[in-house]
This record gives structure tokens, C-alpha cells and sequence, in this order.
């Protein structure tokens, strides 16, 4: 007689999904702490939305999809009522969009403006490889209902804060430009129609695209796009946007405008969108986002106004902004690459419209939180508490309530710590586990110690410090185990820990 063989499920990590462990949460944590202080001081709220929207409420706002719910995980609801389908919902796949709901749904009962910050997990349904994840944190910051350009200098202001909150003064730049100036570039080059919006917008697609491309393919390459194509190295062929010469020379006139100041980037500016109004009103917009950043104090070493910024133009309304970490790590060949972008935003006056039927303006950033939590890390910069606990030996079952005493006190002190709860038979076992625990030190008390009223502290730290380095001379007064009485357990530990 056949026995089917029990099928057991594989013990993975989904694809495209990752775990994370003690000391890569509590880095984390201790991160957006800092960076929540930042938007907290700046007067923001923190809103928690629900990880779950209908798929109408998400919208068609997935970057470079045509389906309101492609790219999300989605699922339609049972059990709807009269014979109705169930409604679709999806999982979040950015903090904006329920933003936009939360928006218009409260819209009689929160302030305006309204400044809100919002931190948590992301999902997209999309094909996962190296470093791109289908579950990832955001870290948003938004003003909705300002319309004036100060929203967006006080986003960018914070932005910088935050940065300089994390260590990386110096290590950053803040970039800023504006839809409206792209949108004059557009019209100087006969690509917008300001009568007639919707005429070339395949030609303006791919000349955003190619634009975006400028550091990767170079001038000569964006050139190509801009005219009749390119074929890469592997004899592909991209089409272009068809551009003649004298537009393709003003798009990329546009790309290289940025100047030594932002008044001469500005008035390079003002020159390359002519008569165009809405590229005009750009220009007025950075230069008015320029003087309000200046009067608090934040220079071109923070902040710089630069037209090659072009970050989902098609979204965006206004300003738009990108923040660069500047300074070098190695890529996975072993070669030097500055570090890039790890935030980005703009101003986004037509999202609650959705809701409203009416204009609401908006503005506000995102953080890369992986990112950015790589780059404190490539930069010594992380400052999370991730020691482990003291660990309370157990030398005899029996006298388990003595050793879960011992904790409480060491807890009531403040002092992270636990009481050994495997098998206490093999001492060397108890060991091994508080060096896997990270732990800082381990309390010991057997029968003898107990009669005496003393317990063995053994300083963990110092131990795997000698074992590296017998001979290190700054060690050599200090011992690795004290006898203590148990009235001094506590300030030992404490003493211990401080010493660290």
C-alpha cells in the first residue's frame, strides 16, 4: 500500500520580497525618527493611511502603465450585494495617492493648508531584479492647498534640513526646476501647442525620455533622440521625436543652463523659453523660490537651481525637485560612481481634482528609504542602538525566579536584557548563544554564588576585544569577569555598558 508523501512548503522568501532582521529594523527605525523630529519642527502632521485602496481611488497615476490597476496587487471583493461586482482594491503602490484621497474625503475637517508626513511600506507589482523590490519604504512629506511657490521652497528647505539632521552636510545637493520652464523650452522648440495641449505629445514623450537620458548617452546621444533616432551598440534602433537641428540646439541649450548662480541660471532661462507666458511664469517661480531659500540662509552648496532635473514631468504641474548624495562608492565592478538620487518631488496641482472636481494644489517629496538608509550606512553615519540584551545565565532550574529578579532589575534600570530559556545543561551553549545575541555581557550565578549573595558579571565586549588582541595594553588592567554582590549588579552593568 502507497503512502503519499506529506508535501511540505518551501521555506523562501517570495521573489521580489525581502526579510529584514533586528539590526537592519532598528537602524531603520532610528533613522526616520531623526528625519520625523525634522518634519515635525517644520509644523507637519504624521497621517497613517491604510495599506489597502480601491483601485478607483489609486487612479491611473502608475508610473508608464495605461491600466488603473496594472503594476499593483490587486484583488476584487466577494460577496457584493444585488448581484453587483465587488469592488476592486490594490495595494498602495505610493503615499501620494491616498493622500489625495484622505484629501478630499476630510477636506471639511482638516486645516488648510494641510502639512502632512508619512513613512511605511510600498507595494508594486512589477518584475523584481537586482536592488528593485516589489515591497520597499517610503518616507513622504506633503502640503496640500498652498498654491504659492513657498510650499515648495519650505519642502526643499526641509529637505536640506533632513540631510544635515542625518550627518551628510556636505555630502548633498538639492536640485530644483519647473514644468512650466520645460513646457516654454517645448514651445520655443514647436513641440506644445499652447492652444492645442494634446498635439505632440508622442514627440514631447520621447524628448522627456531622452532628456533623462543625458548622463547615460551624452549630448551626442540625446541629439540622435531628439532627431530622426538612435541605434545603440547593439544595432537597435530607438525612434526619435523628429526634431529639426535649431529645436534639438534649444532643448539641449535648456540642459546646460545651469550657471554659477541661480540669478544667472534663471536669466539663461528666461532668454531660451522667449515669449512663451508659461515658460515665463516658470522662470518667475524659481527665481521667487530662489530669493525665499537665500533669505533663510540655504546657498548653492544646498541647494542649487539645475534644468537638467527631469523626474516624471508628465505628473508634476510646477517646481520639481531631486536630492543627490555627492559623494563616491563603488558600483558592483569595483568602479567609482557618485552615490545619485535618493529623494525626489514637485508640486502636483491636479491629483485631488480626481476626487473634487476641483483644482487643489499640492505639493511634496519622497525619500528613498533603502537607499538612503545605504548611503549612512556606506558612511559610517548609522546610530541605531543595535547591541543586543545582557543575558541572564541559568546554572540551575530551580532558581529560575531568582534569574528572572535578576532581569527585572536590570530592566527597571533601563538595561536591555532577557533570561536564558533554552537548555541550561551545557554552559558553553549559553555562551554561544549571547555572542550570537550580540550580547554586551552575561550575569552568572551557580550555588556557591548564590550562597554568597554575588554574581559573576562577564564583560563580552572585553572578551572578544582580548581574543583578537592578547596583547592589547589598554585592556590589560581591566578584567573580563567581576564578582559583584547582587545589591551591585546593576551599577555594574551600567557601568559596564557606559565603558562600551
Amino acid at each position: 500500500m502507497s503512502q503519499t508523501k506529506t508535501r511540505r512548503p518551501k521555506a523562501e522568501t517570495p521573489k521580489g520580497f525581502r526579510d529584514y532582521f533586528g539590526a537592519d529594523v532598528t537602524a531603520r527605525k532610528a533613522m526616520l525618527d531623526r528625519i520625523a523630529a525634522v518634519y515635525h519642527r517644520h509644523g507637519f502632521d504624521p497621517l497613517e493611511t491604510s495599506a489597502v485602496e480601491t483601485v478607483e481611488a489609486l487612479g491611473k497615476f502608475l508610473p508608464d502603465v495605461d491600466r488603473p490597476n496594472a503594476g499593483v496587487f490587486a484583488w476584487q471583493e466577494e460577496g457584493a450585494a444585488e448581484g453587483k461586482p465587488g469592488d476592486w482594491l490594490a495595494l498602495r503602490y505610493d503615499m501620494t495617492a491616498p493622500l489625495a484621497r484622505v484629501a478630499a474625503q476630510y477636506r471639511n475637517d482638516l486645516p488648510s493648508p494641510y502639512r502632512r508626513y508619512a513613512m511605511g511600506p510600498v507595494w508594486r507589482n512589477e518584475k523584481p531584479g537586482p536592488g528593485r523590490f516589489r515591497q520597499f519604504y517610503q518616507c513622504d512629506a506633503d502640503t496640500v492647498g498652498a498654491a504659492t511657490v513657498a510650499a515648495d521652497a519650505e519642502i526643499c528647505a526641509m529637505l536640506s534640513d533632513v540631510f544635515e539632521e542625518l550627518g551628510l552636510g556636505g555630502d548633498y545637493v538639492v536640485k530644483i526646476n519647473n514644468r512650466k520652464v520645460l513646457n516654454g523650452v517645448m514651445e520655443a522648440a514647436g513641440v506644445l501647442d499652447p492652444a492645442d495641449p494634446t498635439r505632440f505629445e508622442d514627440e514631447r514623450g520621447i524628448v522627456l525620455r531622452a532628456i533623462d537620458k543625458l548622463d547615460r548617452l551624452g549630448e551626442d546621444g540625446v541629439r540622435a533622440l531628439l532627431g530622426e533616432g538612435r541605434k545603440d551598440e547593439s544595432g537597435d534602433f530607438t525612434k526619435g521625436a523628429g526634431l529639426p537641428s535649431r529645436a534639438a540646439d534649444v532643448v539641449l541649450a535648456f540642459t546646460a543652463a545651469r550657471r554659477d548662480s541661480g540669478a544667472a541660471t534663471c536669466a539663461a532661462l528666461r532668454a531660451l523659453v522667449g515669449t512663451s507666458s508659461v515658460g515665463t511664469e516658470g522662470v518667475d517661480e524659481l527665481e521667487e523660490m530662489a530669493r525665499l531659500l537665500e533669505a533663510q540662509g540655504y546657498g548653492p552648496d544646498r541647494i542649487v537651481i539645475d534644468p537638467s532635473v527631469v523626474r516624471g514631468l508628465g505628473y508634476y504641474t510646477g517646481p520639481v525637485f531631486e536630492a543627490e548624495l555627492t559623494f563616491e562608492v563603488l558600483d558592483e565592478k569595483g568602479r567609482k560612481r557618485q552615490f545619485g538620487s535618493v529623494a525626489g518631488g514637485g508640486r502636483y496641482d491636479d491629483l485631488v481634482k480626481r476626487f473634487t472636481g476641483q483644482a487643489v494644489p499640492a505639493t511634496g517629496v519622497s525619500i528613498g528609504v533603502d537607499r538612503l538608509l545605504a548611503a549612512l550606512t556606506a558612511k559610517g553615519r548609522i546610530e541605531a542602538d543595535t547591541a543586543g540584551p545582557v543575558v541572564v545565565t541559568v546554572m540551575d532550574r530551580a532558581r529560575m525566579a531568582d534569574y528572572m529578579a535578576m532581569v527585572r532589575s536590570l530592566r527597571q534600570a533601563g538595561i536591555r536584557a532577557e533570561v536564558y530559556l533554552g537548555n541550561p545543561k551545557n554552559f558553553g551553549n549559553q555562551l554561544k548563544y549571547a555572542d550570537k545575541r550580540g550580547a554586551p555581557a552575561a550575569i552568572i550565578q551557580g550555588s556557591d554564588e548564590a550562597a554568597r549573595g554575588v554574581v559573576q558579571v562577564k564583560d563580552l565586549i572585553l572578551g572578544a576585544k582580548i581574543a583578537q588582541n592578547a596583547t592589547l595594553e589598554e585592556w590589560k588592567e581591566r578584567p573580563a569577569q567581576v564578582e559583584v554582590p547582587v545589591a551591585d549588579l546593576v551599577a555594574t552593568v551600567k557601568a559596564m555598558l557606559g565603558d562600551a
